[in-house]
């Protein structure tokens, strides 16, 4: 089916001359287009969450199309039709008064899902809201991969929100991530705080100069937690100072997937997309698997120990059609602070992902290794 998600599609759509049957539109206001959806065939087109006049609302259901309404009092779209951006979560954010925060879109709708009972609510529409907005948030999260040419080249940092700034573990994922952007990858990561953060940062820096890289890691470190009060205003402080020009955003792009069930870590503003759940099991898994470029392991605690797991599985039983490298990054972390490598090693014996694994603590072998397996990936397409 055709998907129909703005009005310039809607209306290019119109003069064309197609009927709107096998059409969906999604979260569109429709009101100015009664006269127009009166005159052509609607049989067989959807209306997820569109704004219709009465006299459209009728001949819609008069027609046999399928009209879900849209939901009131919700701080939030079921079904919106585009992913979020930094700018729309924190409008309303002031660096010099932190304490806005509180008045920002992120902020209002953690404070409604804390109070409709988090990952329990008690209201069945409340439920179906959110399952319609999370799967709002996968489909414009594949719209976004879907690019026209090659597909994007998706790897993801994963790594502990409690990474601070100012560490040398933040810095080497930043400078990781700004030089696999460079090179062409799409960076993504959960979204949040500490290493998820560094990936962002370095993606945002990846046509930037070294000294520029390291001022704004200073900047930052002088808010080195997300806990700290100022933690925020020193990230949006660094976006004023060195912002991203219009010929920049495409080469810089890089994709955050948090979620609202860890939502008293706000999201990183130095992702230029959003793609933020309410159900971390669906955020979890649908990182996991668009990260088929390959996936590297920062130092982390129990959440970065579920994805390595839940990673390994998808490549054990090759459930996504890829087997994906799996990069470790601190061999002392990797295998004496955390042993996860040494367990994953003996997993794997016998099966096609153990020649995926990697340990190291070098940021050009990553490098390497994703180059090789890119090429490996575009030589195994032409075949």
């Amino acid at each position: 089916m055709t998907e129909l998600d703005t009005i310039d599609a809607f209306e290019r759509h119109l003069r064309g001359g197609v009927p709107l049957s096998n059409v969906v539109l999604q979260g569109l206001d429709l009101r100015r287009y009664t006269r127009e959806l009166s005159a052509v065939p609607l049989a067989g087109a959807v209306f997820l969450g569109c704004q219709l006049e009465q006299e459209a609302l009728q001949v819609a259901i008069a027609h046999g199309a399928m009209v879900f309404p849209p939901f009131s009092g919700l701080p939030y779209v079921p079904y919106r039709n585009s992913l979020y951006t930094p700018e729309e979560l924190y409008a309303g954010f002031e660096s010099a008064r932190p304490e806005t925060y509180a008045e920002t879109l992120d902020a209002r709708i953690y404070a409604h899902w804390n109070a409709q009972g988090r990952a329990s609510p008690p209201s069945l529409l409340e439920t179906l809201g959110q399952r319609l907005h999370d799967h709002a948030i996968t489909d414009a999260m594949e719209e976004l991969l879907a690019v026209e040419g090659p597909p994007r080249k998706v790897v993801a940092i994963m790594g502990g929100h409690s990474m601070r700034r100012g560490q040398p573990d933040y810095r080497t994922v930043a400078v990781l991530a700004r030089e696999l952007t460079r090179r062409g990858f799409f960076m993504v990561s959960g979204g949040g705080p500490g290493a998820m953060e560094a990936t962002h940062v370095g993606a945002w820096f990846a046509r930037r100069t070294e000294q520029e890289l390291e001022q704004a890691l200073g900047l930052l470190a002088q808010a080195p937690s997300y806990t700290d009060r100022e933690w925020l205003a020193r990230a949006f402080e660094v976006r004023a100072a060195y912002p991203l020009e219009a010929e920049d955003r495409l080469a810089c792009a890089s994709l955050g997937i948090p979620t609202w069930h860890y939502g008293h870590e706000p999201p990183n503003p130095f992702a230029t997309h959003i793609a933020k759940y309410f159900a971390n099991s669906v955020r979890e898994d649908g990182l996991l698997t668009i990260a088929r470029g390959g996936i590297v392991y920062a130092p982390g605690s129990a959440g970065t120990i579920q994805e390595v797991f839940q990673d390994a599985c998808q490549n054990h039983y090759n459930t996504v059609g890829v087997i994906s490298p799996m990069i470790f990054l601190g061999r002392e972390f990797w295998t004496r602070t955390r042993p996860v490598y040494p367990l994953l090693v003996q997993l794997a014996e016998g099966y096609e992902y153990a020649q995926s694994l990697r340990l190291t603590d070098s940021v050009e072998e990553i490098i390497q290794a994703l180059e090789a397996y890119d090429r490996g990936q575009a030589a195994r397409a032409k075949t």
